[in-house]
Order: structure tokens, then C-alpha cells, then sequence
């Protein structure tokens, strides 16, 4: 993995927001080369107050299809308790048709019970009853995706699922996002293409370690699975002061959220500084969350100044 390119994925929040701001955050993206884009899936926001607007992601998503070129999109990720995985194959396939070959299938066990609760979603006794959901679901995906006719086992009722037509890439990647260590990355080791890891690089690379364990157990070769890092938000300005103030008016927007801790907030040199010791563990795919209103300054600038600055180490 020391090998790739560097990739920066941008992953703009669908909360508190207006329609033509998101809509332009993703063509935006797409326009200052970031390689992939993405958007939450959830129905209340997660930052902030939960009692504020939202935009639902799939639909975000096809909507970004037709009016971006090169980059994949997807979601970061797709709870997988509010759809029939089925359904999710068939929906991440037309993605695929619309974006012409770019679509990536983000999914992961789901934890937000608010939203659940309020939109009489099935939220399951515990997270391992939500993972068990997921380890299925995701062999029905991955089976209808790769031209296979899958039929459910315990928890869903597929029964010889045909998808055509057939995605446009030969192979659809599977993203499973979390980073629980017994199942979560269990299920990342047998079945995805990609995996998303956050929490700071120390985190980082024990999840990955221990993927990596999972990987010789089951089996599989662990350099096909990409590593993306969840690497936080991030405003760049050439004055540290100012980019606090512009990261702390920002939150408030959202919600009135507190602060996150050690966020991408300063000047392009310190942004790189942070970023540099996940290339030492093989993460070379970053994805950067914009929150509203999608700081055009340091969405361009982390392209233009941060990524050749970590280029070639």
C-alpha cells in the first residue's frame, strides 16, 4: 500500500444545510480533484442538536452522480438497519449506472437510536444483534454485486436475488466502515473492498493490526482491502488564530456543537503535520468531513498545498 497515491476523499455534511449549498459542495469537490465524495446516512443530525434539518443521502448521491466526473461516490456510511440489503444492491448498482462506474457501497452496523426510534426503524436489542444484521447483509450485497443470486439465512428474505443489469465496474466496492475489534473488522476481513477507520492514529493503527489478524484467519490477503482514515474536519488559513474562528462559527452552525478535539484547523504546514504518520502506517486515503457551510478556502487549499506536500513520502 506504501506504493498508491495519495487520495483525499471530501465528505460533506447533509446537516444544516440548504439544498443548493450541498448540491454545490459535491461538485465542488469533484471540480478541485478530490477523489472520492460523500455524504452521511442519516435522518436527524448527528452533530449539534438532533432537532435541525437533514438531507437524506442517497438521493444526495445521484443527485452529485450527474453533476460531477471523476470521483466515487458513496455514502460514509449506509446504516444498514434502514433498508433491505437487496434493495441497498440494486440502489448502489443504479448509482453506478448514473455516476458511469464510480459508485462505492458504504455500509455499516448503524448506532444512532434517536432516529430509529422516530422513524419506527428496527433498532435491534444490542450492536451485536446489529452486526449480525450487517455480516449477512453484506453477503447478500457483495453476492448481487459480483453476479451471484444470493438468498438470505437468518435475519432476511432474499431468495435467488437477481441484479440486472450488472454494475458498470467489474467490481463494485464494498466499504464497511467501524472499527469494532471482534466483529466489526471480522466481517471487513471476509467480505469488504475498503475499509474507513477513525479516533487519531494511535487508534488507527491498533484497529489495523488487528484487522490484519482477522485477515490471516480467514484467510484472506489483507493488501485487497483499501484503508481509508476518518481523519476529522478541517479549515486551513495562513493565521492559526483565524482558522479557530472560522472552525468555532462553523460548529455553531451545526447545532451548536461542541468542538471536536485535535481537528485539520491551522495552517496547510500543520494540516500535513498531522496527516503524516497514518502514510507510516499505509493509510493513504483521507477523508475530510466539510461540515456547512463547505469552507471553499480549505477545501481547495488541502488539494493544492497539503496533498503535494505529502506526495512522494
Amino acid at each position: 500500500m506504501t506504493n498508491e497515491s495519495i487520495k483525499f476523499g471530501a465528505n460533506s455534511w447533509n446537516q444544516y444545510s440548504d439544498w443548493a449549498s450541498l448540491r454545490e459542495a459535491g461538485i465542488r469537490a469533484d471540480r478541485l480533484g478530490f477523489d472520492s465524495i460523500w455524504t452521511w446516512d442519516h435522518l436527524h443530525p448527528i452533530v449539534g442538536s438532533h432537532e435541525g434539518p437533514i438531507f437524506e443521502g442517497w438521493l444526495t448521491l445521484a443527485a452529485w452522480a450527474e453533476r460531477t466526473e471523476r470521483a466515487t461516490i458513496g455514502l460514509m456510511v449506509g446504516a444498514n438497519t434502514f433498508r433491505n440489503p437487496a434493495l441497498v444492491a440494486k440502489m448502489a448498482t443504479t448509482l453506478d449506472h448514473i455516476s458511469n462506474g464510480r459508485a462505492v457501497l458504504g455500509v455499516g452496523g448503524a448506532w444512532f437510536e434517536t432516529e430509529h426510534r422516530a422513524f419506527g426503524i428496527e433498532f435491534g436489542d444490542s450492536p451485536g444483534e446489529r452486526l449480525r444484521w450487517l455480516e449477512e447483509a453484506v453477503r447478500i450485497m457483495g453476492g448481487m454485486l459480483h453476479g451471484e443470486e444470493p438468498s438470505g439465512d437468518r435475519f432476511y428474505n432474499a431468495r435467488e436475488v437477481r441484479n440486472d443489469p450488472p454494475p458498470v465496474q467489474d467490481r463494485l466496492p464494498i466499504l464497511i466502515g467501524g472499527g469494532g475489534e471482534k466483529k466489526t473488522l471480522r466481517i471487513v476481513a471476509r467480505y469488504a473492498d475498503a475499509c474507513n477507520l477513525g479516533g487519531g492514529i494511535e487508534t488507527v493503527r491498533r484497529k489495523d493490526e488487528i484487522l490484519r489478524r482477522h485477515c490471516e484467519e480467514v484467510g484472506r490477503d489483507e493488501s485487497e482491502i483499501e484503508r481509508t482514515a476518518g481523519v476529522g474536519t478541517c479549515i486551513i488559513r495562513d493565521d492559526p488564530a483565524e482558522a479557530q474562528r472560522v472552525f468555532k462559527e462553523m460548529f455553531a452552525r451545526n447545532g451548536k456543537a461542541e468542538l471536536w478535539k485535535d481537528q485539520l484547523v491551522g495552517t496547510p504546514e500543520a494540516v500535513a503535520e498531522k496527516l503524516r504518520p497514518f502514510l507510516g502506517i499505509g493509510f493513504r486515503h483521507f477523508i475530510v468531513g466539510f461540515p456547512p457551510p463547505y469552507d471553499a478556502e480549505s477545501m481547495e487549499r488541502l488539494m493544492t498545498e497539503v496533498k503535494p506536500a505529502l506526495v512522494g513520502e
